[in-house]
């Protein structure tokens, strides 16, 4: 019996109402998209005042999201991004796949109603998607994109063709979501209500499934074996560089963390991949061969050695049509994400009929948008921001989400091949359950000055502790209260000729790219106003 679903009578409706007609026009007020009625305002007083609340508000959807319990609370006992003792792997809560599928069934397993595909891997299977989702819709297809987490607004983790999922629709299908957790717990079915990633998955699942896109692509939010993104049945599994990063949930080891990422692979399934750390091609072979997948290395689409990091197009073939590439997404290690998503568009047109051809490939890859990864931002003059000298040109800010030491020695590597020149800040706020030790002695040293500063999250590190870092790295640094005053006082110390990077953690990133975007903005209107005199 499907709980509260779309389908479901109305004396389901979890005893709400005992009458008949007042249960009707309850459930009418929580699913008006398969009613007539459409103002809940007109709806009775005898309507129970929890649903009321529930009226559709995006603001009230998000904020009961919010208030979810969190998958990645830090560990009692983690201190200085390290984990000490034996026996300090705790978790918040318990994870497991059982609570997702219960909440799937309950609604009507939303998850089968569009075929998938499945991303996991360490770092660059946010990118990998939004790749692979932009080539498929430049060949025609509709296509849904999930992603986690977001810059500035949940939105953006659901996407259909590149736009979000609406507020209203967004809220309306939360509601669904929570109503129905909350009959399974009253009924005994659920420990609990489900988690925030579990919620949004669930919204995502039941957003593609009403929309009828051709295809998912779905980014793993954590691990891949445990993720609640992985009850679906993909066409193609795909896995990304693998490197240590949450091992309090995945494991200590690169061996015990590629295991819980092969955890996406399917009996008789399709594995695209490329060749990474021995330890974890190791793992992904024996998970591989035990469940007879096919393997598909998408090392064919990767360019020649000496290919640029910052924006050169290369040539690849492609259907048998050669082809240049031109990513949009800098650095060398984006070649390896196009790559990965290349082969798996060929592989769903070879396998599952996909239509797509080179050009629209090409296309795909050149229009990716994924932002703030080694994202660039030129703010002009600096007085306008109350920023520098009168006059005073502004240096560069590259923006970028690396958030662990793989992370950090990529971006490291962008930095050294980038033609910018002149002294560098490093602007600097990470979260305190990651490896953030490590990360600083991997990046502070290629810095003049480090600015380090609180993330919005209740996980961040401590300005004392980051600072204790830099003076252990020998590097100078300044602690500032937020993340946007951390940026201001690089931009005022940097030359016009230097560069800014703000780097750490997506929290770090989301609401300095959100301000940088409104000073742009805001210049951009001063400046035509300027040129357009009434």
């Amino acid at each position: 019996m499907h709980i509260l679903s779309s389908y479901s009578p109305v004396e389901e409706v979890d005893g709400m109402c005992k009458d008949r007609q007042k249960a009707r026009w309850a459930h009418a007020f929580l699913y008006p998209e398969i009613h007539k009625e459409k103002d809940c305002r007109k709806f009775p007083s005898f309507i129970p005042l929890s649903l009321r609340i529930k009226a559709m508000s995006y603001t009230a959807a998000v904020e009961r999201l919010y208030a979810l319990g969190q998958e990645l609370a830090p560990a009692p006992d983690r201190i200085a991004g390290t984990i000490s003792g034996k026996d300090s792997l705790h978790t918040r809560r318990k994870f497991d796949l059982d609570q997702m599928r219960l909440l799937a069934t309950a609604l009507g397993h939303p998850e089968h109603a569009f075929p998938s595909v499945l991303i996991a891997g360490t770092n660059g299977k946010g990118s990998t998607a939004a790749m692979l989702s932009s080539i498929l819709r430049a060949a025609g297809h509709r296509v849904g994109l999930y992603t986690s987490p977001h810059l500035s607004r949940v939105n953006e983790r659901i996407q259909i063709n590149g736009v979000e999922i609406s507020d209203e629709d967004f809220a309306r299908l939360y509601f669904r979501v929570d109503e129905v957790g909350s009959a399974l717990v009253t009924a005994g079915k659920l420990p609990h209500p489900p988690s925030f990633f579990e919620a949004i998955t669930t919204l995502a699942f039941l957003y593609f499934s009403e929309q009828q896109v051709e295809l998912a692509v779905l980014e793993v939010g954590l691990g891949g074996r445990l993720d609640a993104t992985n009850i679906v049945e993909p066409l193609l599994s795909v896995i990304t560089d693998i490197s240590i990063d949450h091992t309090e949930w995945l494991g200590l080891t690169l061996t015990e963390i590629a295991r819980e990422k092969a955890g996406i692979l399917r009996r008789n399934g399709v594995l695209v991949t490329l060749s990474q750390h021995p330890e974890a091609n190791q793992v992904l072979g024996e998970v591989a061969i035990e469940l007879g997948v096919i393997g598909i290395n998408a090392a064919e689409y990767l360019p020649p050695h000496d290919a640029s990091a910052w924006g050169a197009a290369y040539s690849v073939s492609v259907l048998g049509e050669r082809v240049e590439l031109a990513p949009p997404l800098a650095g060398t290690h984006q070649h390896r994400n196009v790559a990965l998503a290349v082969a798996a568009a060929v592989e769903l047109c070879n396998r599952h009929g996909y239509k797509l051809n080179a050009e629209a490939v090409a296309t795909g890859v050149r229009a990716t948008r994924w932002p703030a990864r080694l994202e660039r931002f030129s703010l002009g003059i600096g007085q306008s921001l109350g920023i520098g000298q009168a006059g005073a040109l502004l240096p560069e800010v590259l923006l970028d989400v690396a958030h662990n030491p793989a992370g950090a020695w990529t971006l490291r590597s962008a930095l050294s091949a980038d033609p910018k020149s002149g002294p560098r800040t490093l602007v600097f706020g990470c979260m305190q359950d990651k490896a953030y030790a490590e990360m600083a002695q991997i990046l502070f040293p290629i810095f003049d000055h480090v600015v380090v500063t609180p993330v919005d999250s209740p996980r961040t590190s401590h300005a004392e502790d980051l600072l204790a870092v830099a003076e252990a790295v020998g590097v100078p640094a300044t602690a500032a209260d937020t993340a946007l005053d951390a940026l201001r006082l690089a931009l005022k110390r940097t030359p016009p000729e230097g560069q800014v990077v703000c780097a750490g953690s997506i929290y770090l990133a989301g609401p300095l790219r959100a301000w940088l975007q409104k000073q742009l903005q805001e210049e951009l209107q001063a400046r035509q106003a300027g040129s357009n005199p009434r």
